[in-house]
């Protein structure tokens, strides 16, 4: 094999098209992929050929396409500057965060919505209504979140949190504008029911 030039080593005439040489290294190594003794002689023989064909085309015997990649251009120092590496999320953020599809966001806004809208219009049973409508917002969300990985005792803290969380939220920004005595026809735990389940539908869309 030694004996043979590079283009017999590849398998290709000299009339081969860049596709058919490249095509044909590929091959080759693909076949002799365990044999590096082999795999070095068809990489020299590429290289060969692709010079010789430079060659060839600074002769302007031949037009050769601009996608081979040449010895030299190795050496040359690009005029681009270096791109800025983007940083990644953590791993633990990624394992946490969701892409939600358009049925999804459609399905959870509309379960807490028409919670919403119950906790807004039971002014009269403020008290014996709203437990209950947190009650279903408390499990809707568990729900929501357990069916995208199966994992219950997680769907159950992140709930747990997020009730936490919008009560805490819905008396603090309560204490802030003044409800009852503002403008806002709320009480101050509608205030909070509507926080809790704002967040529970961001929870159920875009955490898992």
């Amino acid at each position: 094999m030694s004996e043979q030039n590079p283009y017999e080593r590849l398998g290709v005439t000299e009339n081969a098209s860049f596709e058919e040489i490249q095509a044909a290294k590929q091959r080759l190594s693909q076949q002799y992929r365990d044999n590096t003794q082999v795999i070095e002689s068809i990489e020299a023989a590429y290289d060969a050929v692709i010079m010789e064909r430079l060659r060839m085309r600074q002769e302007g015997r031949i037009k050769v396409p601009d996608r081979i990649r040449f010895a030299e251009k190795t050496s040359e120092v690009s005029t681009q500057p270096p791109s800025m590496p983007v940083p990644n999320s953590p791993n633990w953020l990624k394992g946490l965060m969701d892409k939600p599809s358009q049925a999804d966001l459609l399905w959870s806004a509309t379960v807490f919505l028409i919670l919403s809208v119950i906790a807004v219009f039971s002014k009269n049973n403020v008290e014996s209504v709203l437990p209950l409508l947190m009650a279903i917002g408390v499990c809707a969300n568990i729900y929501l979140i357990n069916r995208k990985e199966q994992k219950l005792g997680r769907a159950v803290l992140m709930t747990i949190v997020g009730l936490l969380v919008g009560i805490g939220l819905g008396n603090a920004l309560a204490s802030f504008v003044g409800v009852p005595n503002s403008s806002i026809d709320l009480s101050v735990e509608q205030l909070a029911t509507l926080l809790t389940f704002g967040l529970f539908w961001l929870m159920s869309s875009f955490l898992r």
